[in-house]
């Protein structure tokens, strides 16, 4: 197969070991959510823009994996807590191609600390935030469901910060049920 990126052929990957070392190195981005609790992102959305556009398609699920291998699970190993931490997806639902995105992510984040939960934080309100204004996310809250696990410490996990709209309403619905959100861990930032 070729290479998304530089077009050259691969054998394994969907984008190749150089691209992936020239292009897919991720930084860490911190950017305040609330008064005690930031969103970390690994990269700028715009460098990842056409990767995260495949999220409802087949080819999503590989390039998903990929930039989880990349980023969440490297972060993950160097990641220490004194407790046990959940780390929960939001709204980790199968889309239409049979996988969710969110999943993928918090599957990279299996450690001796992070052990990632699922179907604990599933919107009840599906409709698409995509390019929407704020305002309008606001009226249309997820209205999350949620299903109790036992850790206290929690990292939430998403694809794409942009308003910080959906994050918010998660911490709020964790706190509620008594969890402590450490911080928010996006694969990518739209503010950056």
């Amino acid at each position: 197969m070729k290479c998304l990126l530089c077009e050259n052929y691969t054998l394994t990957q969907h984008i190749c070991k150089t691209c992936q070392k020239r292009f897919l190195q991720p930084e860490l981005f911190r950017r305040p959510l609330t008064d005690r609790i930031d969103v970390l992102s690994f990269y700028r959305y715009d460098e990842l823009q056409p990767l995260i556009l495949t999220k409802h398609t087949e080819l999503g699920f590989h390039l998903y994996k990929l930039l989880a291998k990349l980023s969440f699970e490297k972060f993950a190993q160097k990641f220490l807590w004194e407790n046990s931490v959940a780390s929960i997806a939001i709204d980790d639902n199968p889309n239409k191609s049979g996988y969710a995105h969110t999943a993928i992510l918090n599957r990279a984040l299996k450690s001796k600390t992070i052990h990632p939960l699922y179907n604990k934080l599933r919107a009840r309100n599906s409709v698409s935030y995509s390019t929407k204004s704020k305002i309008y996310r606001e009226a249309h809250p997820r209205n999350f469901k949620f299903n109790n696990f036992k850790q206290k410490d929690v990292v939430l996990v998403d694809d794409i910060v942009t308003t910080g709209t959906t994050l918010k309403e998660a911490i709020c619905t964790l706190e509620k049920h008594n969890k402590d959100v450490l911080f928010c861990l996006t694969l990518c930032d739209v503010s950056i």
